[in-house]
């Protein structure tokens, strides 16, 4: 069965049209959604949902129709939204056993099973502290604790490392990276921050001004450039740096540690980065083809639509 389905969707709110026949058919997995601002991607979330109905066209999450999946649809999904969307006063399991509730759950279910979240995602010692008292990182924590409580089979997460610093956020995605490749979880994360997919999704969606401008695997979806490489160098640098730019390498990238990202002219071939080496007492540590990253597919693909769009 597959995990989305959608024909022709379209979103109106008055005269902003907010989604334009996104035709989308995804496979179980770590799905990134990716875009600029005002792209779409809150919308769609919302319409996979099911909270808001497509303006025109429709669709299947996990089976259910999008317009009349309602409860059930509901309950497959879980949600974990930028906003706090916190209720102050309530403690972090009553927070996440009132989640499971509403996601039709029966009430002792839903708090032992709020129990069980918590200790898994290390809020257990946190789990009758008010929520107001929570901090950021444990914020989102709880977020995806509600997300998680009734066990779906899909997490729609939006922009779940916000907020975080460096180690709370290596930390969240490493949840994220377990949930989907030890726990059999599909996640669709919508996030601006280019290196979260990377590190957690296979498969990426590209919106752009309300359409699908790409999407695939991450791998399939890069380019794959013959004339760039990356070295990995040690010894002093500054006499095989010279004598490559004679030999019309350009340097890219030079971060003064030994590692550089190059482009090299028509016919070159790799063996000249050894001769050139040994001839200058460097020692070629490693050497690996330059493709694109992520980020450059991004920003090669919105550029593209601009310049089609101009």
């Amino acid at each position: 069965m597959d995990l989305i389905d959608l024909q022709n969707v379209s979103r109106w709110f008055g005269d902003v049209r907010a989604l334009r026949d996104v035709t989308l058919r995804l496979q179980p997995g770590s799905i990134g959604l990716l875009g600029p601002n005002g792209a779409g991607k809150s919308t769609l979330l919302k319409i996979l949902l099911g909270l808001l109905p497509p303006s025109s066209g429709g669709g299947r999450v996990l089976g259910h129709d999008l317009t009349r999946g309602g409860f059930a649809l509901r309950r497959a999904v879980g949600y974990m939204p930028e906003a706090d969307s916190l209720i102050p006063g309530l403690r972090g399991a009553d927070y996440v056993a009132l989640s499971g509730e509403l996601y039709g759950m029966p009430r002792r279910q839903a708090q032992r099973r709020a129990h069980e979240v918590l200790s898994y995602l290390e809020l257990e010692d946190a789990r009758y502290r008010r929520l107001e008292e929570y901090s950021t990182g444990m914020k989102q924590r709880i977020k995806l604790a509600q997300a998680l409580v009734h066990d779906p089979a899909l997490l729609l997460l939006d922009e779940p490392t916000s907020g975080l610093d460096p180690p709370g956020r290596a930390a969240m995605l490493q949840l994220l990276k377990t949930l989907g490749d030890e726990h059999g979880k599909s996640l669709i994360l919508s996030t601006h921050l280019l290196g979260d997919v990377e590190q957690v999704c296979r498969t990426v969606v590209i919106l752009h001004e309300g359409q699908v401008v790409s999407q695939g695997g991450v791998a399939d979806l890069r380019q794959h450039r013959q004339d760039r490489y990356r070295l990995q160098i040690q010894g002093d640098a500054a006499a095989f740096l010279e004598e490559l730019r004679l030999e019309g390498v350009t340097i890219l990238d030079d971060n003064g540690r030994g590692d550089l990202r190059l482009a090299v002219p028509a016919g070159w071939v790799t063996r000249a980065f050894f001769l050139l080496a040994d001839h200058h007492q460097v020692l070629l540590r490693g050497i690996q083809r330059d493709n694109e990253d992520l980020e450059e597919l991004f920003h090669r693909v919105i550029e593209e639509e601009n310049r089609h769009g101009s």
